[in-house]
């Protein structure tokens, strides 16, 4: 597994899964090439801070990682929240989408996509 770019290691990871389906996503929704997938927070949820997944063009402060051949985004200053996060794919009868392991969140709601760090 490449998480590597320009000798940053990159502070979360992706699950094959999750890989998966954000390939079928890319595919299935023609995204362009120059766009990767955004990794982020923002204030809001029932915790405190909710996750932001989803593929956007590049921005000005944004670190750059590339994993399993997906280009991966994020703010420099969202990194204290999301260092060690792993994303994973659910496909089950009762879940299914993106879920989010982070190390770093104190506490968790139920619906899994909001946390307080």
């Amino acid at each position: 597994m490449s998480i590597e770019n320009s000798s940053t290691l990159a502070p979360l990871g992706l699950t094959s899964g999750a890989v998966e389906q954000l390939l079928k996503i890319k595919t299935e929704q023609s995204v362009p090439d120059d766009h990767g997938l955004r990794v982020g927070v923002k204030g809001g949820g029932c915790s405190g801070f909710s996750y932001i997944l989803g593929f956007d063009k590049k921005k000005e402060n944004d670190d750059v990682f590339e994993i399993e051949g997906i280009k991966v985004f994020m703010q420099k200053a969202h990194a204290i929240y999301l260092v060690g996060i792993e994303i994973d794919w659910m496909d089950g009868l009762n879940n299914r989408g993106f879920t989010f392991n982070n190390p770093n969140a104190k506490d968790t709601c139920g619906c899994g996509t909001s946390f307080s760090a």
